[in-house]
């Protein structure tokens, strides 16, 4: 009798761990976020702030993604060096760019640009690209009115909604 309840004790603590752990454990995403690059149109583009103002946009990407729960891949910027033919290549070529998000390892790619159309605002652009598929899977875009850091910071946290939605119409 003793044997028999414990095999029964047994198979009830199976059982409970299984239904506790298979509707509760899901991969984390992996995302890599390349650097943005600037694309300014002005009739002065490349003045030192937008340059800045477009470094800061991949760490506050990258801060913000990890607050949603993702894991970020970093792919060193030399490596991304090699794998462009130059200003835009990987923004256009997503294949390139899931290529080089599979060396690390990542499930997903932000491939973004800086957009300046005029002295008055900018568009951050981000394409997802799946990596195992080697295909876009989602075009963002997101307008940004002034140059200070909150509002870049309020576009990168738009860019983040978007992949939050992206990612769970996928499950």
């Amino acid at each position: 009798m003793d044997a028999i309840k414990t095999i029964q004790l047994h198979t009830l603590i199976i059982a409970l761990l299984f239904c506790l752990s298979s509707g509760n454990v899901t991969a984390q995403s992996r995302i890599a976020v390349l650097d943005f690059e600037l694309k300014d149109l002005t009739l002065k583009p490349g003045v030192p702030e937008e340059i800045e103002r477009t470094a800061s946009v991949k760490p506050m990407l990258e801060e913000e993604l990890q607050k949603s729960g993702y894991e970020i891949v970093t792919i060193p910027m030399d490596v991304q060096l090699q794998a462009t033919s130059g200003v835009g290549y990987l923004f256009d070529h997503h294949d390139i760019a899931a290529q080089l998000g599979q060396k690390f390892n990542a499930d997903y790619v932000v491939v973004g640009r800086l957009h300046k159309p005029s002295f008055l605002f900018v568009y951050l652009m981000a394409h997802f690209v799946d990596v195992k598929q080697q295909r876009l899977i989602a075009d963002y875009l997101s307008e940004v009115k002034g140059g200070e850091k909150k509002l870049t910071r309020k576009g990168v946290e738009s860019l983040v909604v978007k992949v939050n939605e992206t990612l769970s119409g996928l499950k």
